[in-house]
């Protein structure tokens, strides 16, 4: 079979859609205007801005006002959560909730906050990368001040139950922060029929450019500043708006949250199809629940390589893959995500993300079946740690 070029990691970024390329030139070139300008260039820039607001809004349930527009979904969980965490201090709460499995942008800001007299509870995960709502009812305490977790996994895709930890939440008076990054577009969202009471979204993991990114702050909630100056997203965020990008976003958004549903009905037999071919080879396991992860992700760990040099003769072949998130790639460290799931480090290490969308066909996914065996058993054969697993010899 002639070689492909096939992007299956989705999950790390997607390509800006025609859709939303052709809505944002418009902004660089004719109508350039600063949105904080009286004069008519001006004012459509702001028009731009609170129509791409509306569109952001709609497509999560919630209201305009309630939208914040960032530069990424990492700002996004920074505000959210440093921001709750320095309201909340002044009313002697000072415990935040979150789990282990977080992305790094929750993760380091909880370290950061526990090095500032805050104390973090970390919620542990089942083998299969879902969280029991009844550990965070357990967990939250009278000084509770946020509960924080993330709507789907970056690496693994699964799906938590973000409804019931919601109302866990609301009954116990807790505040409710959700990452939703890779979540939009994927599955059907409503925070205000969800109970969600901040939300973080990034444009880039929906076909919009990097470096934009929102978050949903439920009306009522009055987060401190985030940057100093400026009258800019109702004084909370200071600096003159990236009007090209906040177009992008709304059109973006808008194209991701219009079809759920039928996207998902086409790519998880796709993903389906994936997970059943490379589960044939022996010594492989699926990382994350089989239902409950986002239609396109699959993560599986193969034992016996190292997913480095898997993802290296996967490029030579024409196919882009991941083997965790794309922010820590370049760390040698087993990805903090697998270990919480109980796996052994040399397990971890022969990890494999494919994160799908439409474009990807089933004579790619052919093509994927079809490379993938004959790349681990040359992989394998050359592995030291696969030797000692055959002679039943420990490995880890």
């Amino acid at each position: 079979m002639e070689k492909r070029y096939i992007y299956a990691d989705n999950a790390a970024t997607t390509a800006v859609s025609e859709e939303v390329l052709s809505a944002m030139l418009p902004y660089f070139r004719e109508n350039y205007g600063n949105a904080s300008s009286i004069y008519k260039l001006g004012r459509d820039a702001q028009r731009a801005i609170e129509t791409a607001r509306e569109k952001v809004a709609k497509a999560l349930g919630a209201e305009p006002r309630e939208i914040f527009f960032t530069s990424c979904g990492s700002e996004s969980d920074n505000w959210a959560v440093k921001g709750t965490a320095e309201i909340m201090a002044k009313k002697g709460k000072k415990h935040i909730i979150t789990s282990v499995f977080e992305h790094h942008a929750i993760l380091h800001t909880t370290e950061y906050l526990e090095k500032h007299g805050f104390e973090v509870t970390y919620i542990p995960v089942s083998d299969k990368g879902l969280i029991d709502p009844q550990d965070i009812k357990n967990a939250i305490r009278e000084d509770t001040a946020l509960v924080t977790i993330m709507f789907a996994n970056n690496e693994i895709g699964t799906i938590q139950p973000i409804d019931e930890i919601a109302a866990i939440c609301h009954e116990k008076g807790v505040l409710f922060h959700t990452d939703a990054v890779q979540a939009v577009g994927h599955v059907e969202i409503d925070v205000h029929k969800q109970g969600i009471d901040m939300l973080s979204l990034s444009g880039h993991k929906i076909h919009a450019q990097k470096g934009i990114g929102a978050l949903y702050v439920r009306k009522g909630i009055v987060l401190p500043n985030l940057i100093h100056g400026g009258g800019q997203e109702r004084g909370k965020r200071a600096g003159t708006e990236n009007v090209p990008a906040i177009v992008g976003l709304g059109v973006a958004i808008e194209a991701a949250t219009r079809n759920i549903a039928e996207k998902a009905a086409v790519i998880t037999p796709r993903r389906n199809r994936l997970i059943d071919g490379i589960l044939k080879l022996p010594y492989t396991r699926l990382n994350g629940d089989r239902d409950k992860r986002l239609p396109g992700n699959l993560n599986i760990s193969i034992e016996g390589i190292e997913g480095e040099s898997l993802l290296l003769m996967l490029d030579m072949n024409g196919i882009c893959a991941s083997s965790g998130s794309a922010c820590t790639s370049g760390s040698l460290d087993p990805s903090h995500v697998l270990l919480s799931l109980g796996l052994k480090h040399a397990v971890a290490h022969g990890s494999m993300r494919l994160s799908i969308e439409e474009d990807v066909t089933d004579e790619d996914i052919d093509y994927i079946l079809e490379v993938i065996p004959k790349i681990v058993e040359r992989l394998r054969s050359m592995s030291p740690v696969w030797e000692r697993m055959m002679k039943g010899e420990d490995y880890e």
